[in-house]
């Protein structure tokens, strides 16, 4: 019975590991050990007048004033006639169109992408 007591022991020991992780090493600076400042992000405008007549965060100059909105006469027809919905299926596309073309192409490449994904050596 003692000897039973005993191996269970051993076994405990010889299964428990000896030793925990590894302790950390120190980082040390190189130097002066000042505080980082962190990335500011832009200012956000919150005025209701200014969103409405002016483009926020277009102007990529430091200084100067932001881009003031003209009216819809003084901009191209193509530009209200852009789709900004979702991308449109194949089926709904016209064979003879470019975009057709382009959307088959790339589905061909997805299906056989994923055909090369399943394939094993």
């Amino acid at each position: 019975m003692a000897a039973r007591l005993l191996l269970r022991a051993v076994r405990g020991a010889l299964s428990a590991p000896a030793r925990g992780y590894a302790k950390k090493p120190a980082v040390k600076s190189k130097g002066k050990s000042v505080p980082k400042e962190g990335l500011k992000g832009p200012e956000v405008c919150t005025d209701p007048t200014m969103l409405a007549t002016h483009a926020m965060g277009v102007n990529y100059f430091k200084d100067g004033p932001e881009v003031a909105l003209k009216p819809d006469s003084e901009y191209p027809d193509w530009l209200f006639k852009i789709h900004l919905g979702p991308p449109k299926k194949l089926e709904e596309l016209d064979p003879d169109s470019v975009e057709y073309w382009r959307r088959l192409r790339k589905y061909d490449t997805w299906h056989r992408n994923r055909l090369k994904k399943g394939k094993k050596l």
